[in-house]
């Protein structure tokens, strides 16, 4: 069974004391937590999905995972030089400028594809249909829902399950249906809606601040 690093507890223990109602879910945000490493460390990506506010949370997550959240990710010397070769100007500036990333879609943001789809095929099918097309076995989805229920999520997960794609759930304290078909769901012990969304930011907050820190954080 994986576990956690030490040096990344630190992170879960600054989130318990800020939000002291997340105590009691503490190791399935671990858990959590290590399949999205696991997926890292195999070269696979995050695919990210919710509605409404759980839309404007996914593109949040990718947006901290694709560049620095607080900790700088310079590229590889050797890809440096590759710039550089290529346009010893330009090539310097991107060295200096482009950060690493942790490749994170949120299949909330194509808006084209998204339209097309639901227009022409099946609106509840819209982010199944990117699962489909982006996902590839040892990727991990996870999909939010302050009620565990919503249908476009739950088949994305299924589409998700059938490719080899684990699965996790970020709801509220019910954990509706989503709960029966994720590897790991993550619970907040809320049943207001704004008021679930309030614990889903810390929550993935403090993920994206473990996998920048396993990643990049050196020694």
């Amino acid at each position: 069974m994986r576990t956690l690093d030490k040096k990344l507890e630190k992170h879960v223990d600054l989130l318990l004391k800020r939000y002291p109602s997340l105590k009691g879910i503490k190791a399935d945000i671990i858990a959590g937590y290590l399949v999205m490493e696991e997926c890292y460390e195999q070269g696979g990506k995050l695919l990210v999905a919710g509605n409404g506010g759980s839309a404007a949370d996914s593109e949040h997550i990718a947006g901290e995972l694709m560049k620095r959240f607080k900790t700088p990710r310079p590229v590889k010397h050797e890809f440096a030089e590759r710039l550089k070769a290529i346009d010893p100007e330009r090539g310097a500036t991107l060295a200096k400028n482009l950060e690493c990333s942790l490749t994170a879609i949120p299949l909330v943001s194509h808006e084209a594809l998204t339209t097309a789809y639901i227009n022409d095929v099946d609106g509840l099918g819209v982010f199944a249909q990117q699962l489909f097309g982006f996902g590839r076995s040892g990727d991990v989805f996870l999909g939010i829902s302050t009620s565990g229920n919503s249908a476009n999520i739950i088949n994305a997960a299924i589409v998700a399950k059938a490719l080899g794609i684990k699965v996790i759930g970020l709801t509220g304290a019910s954990g509706g249906e989503l709960a029966l078909s994720a590897d790991v769901v993550v619970k907040a012990p809320e049943t207001e809606t704004y008021m679930i969304q309030e614990l889903h930011l810390p929550i993935y907050h403090c993920w994206c601040l473990m996998l920048e820190e396993r990643f990049f954080g050196g020694e």
